[in-house]
């Protein structure tokens, strides 16, 4: 099966980009699922239910969130109805799920999410927190495990890869915003630090650069905003599971508002050596 995954969209030049261009890149590569992370979808903070329904519309399968799930507090209500997933390590009472089961090519697909720790808001051990989970769904004959880690520090991303890399068959890095330049297949595991961004590329993590610079020269902060009009990227990782849950190739597609498009080959590892 082909599976794409899409990092942090950000604001309306983020679902924008999505519109242009995702239908065509999934009847291309003839992908069978497409995961996004949904966090900064409306305005940079959070989703809201017609922002929801649009990039659904747009070839999104499963979205994923992060620290700002929360931000549009009408999300507390949409977890019953539509694809979302939060971070699995937040406490049990937390609205929500930290995982959904999918039938894919004739396979059960488990989409996971979970929240790391360095400058997070506070959530169980997310490294205790995966390893049982996981464990479990493997003793329940779940072959095929996509993760989405928000987190940070790409120290814990990669931690993460080293405790999971033989049971799971994809570990994302999203929230920097930043894409990383370590796309790998380790032991049959896809993992990138951070896919980056789909949205403004020419601002401040996809914010309107002008309070970013704001703080830094004067130390007086503000509300982030997304720019009316920038230049946007549109970041995503596609890759191929085999029937064991393997990841078999993966490239990164880097496409831009122009209409170029950059691709990137994952490197074959064995780390079990």
């Amino acid at each position: 099966m082909k599976i794409a995954f899409i990092g942090d969209i950000v604001g309306k030049p983020g679902r924008d980009i999505i519109a242009k261009y995702l239908k065509d890149i999934r009847d291309r590569y003839s992908i069978d699922l497409v995961i996004a992370n949904y966090e900064n979808v409306s305005h940079g903070f959070g989703i809201t239910k017609k922002n929801a329904d649009e990039v659904l519309s747009y070839g999104i399968d499963v979205m994923t969130g992060g620290n700002h799930s929360w931000d549009k507090k009408e999300i507390f209500d949409m977890f019953d109805s539509y694809p979302l997933v939060r971070p699995i390590n937040y406490p049990d009472t937390s609205p929500g799920r930290g995982w959904i089961e999918l039938e894919v090519c004739g396979h059960r697909v488990v989409v996971m999410n979970v929240m790391g720790n360095y400058t997070m808001p506070m959530c169980d051990n997310p490294f205790i927190k995966m390893d049982n989970v996981v464990n479990q769904l493997k003793v329940d004959g779940v072959k095929h495990i996509i993760v989405d880690i928000h987190a940070e520090a790409t120290s814990e991303k990669l931690t993460m890869l080293h405790i999971l890399k033989s049971r799971v068959s994809a570990l994302f890095g999203t929230h920097t915003h930043v894409g990383t330049d370590d796309l790998i297949i380790a032991d049959g595991c896809c993992f990138v630090s951070d896919v980056g961004l789909t949205g403004c590329r020419d601002q401040v993590i996809g914010m309107d650069k002008k309070i970013p610079i704001q703080r830094f020269m004067t130390g007086v902060g503000g509300h982030f905003d997304i720019p009316k009009r920038c230049k946007s990227i549109f970041q995503m990782i596609i890759f191929e599971l085999d029937d064991n849950g393997k990841a078999t190739n993966a490239e990164k597609l880097k496409i831009y508002d122009s209409g170029e498009i950059v691709k990137t080959d994952a490197r074959v590892e064995n780390y079990n050596r």
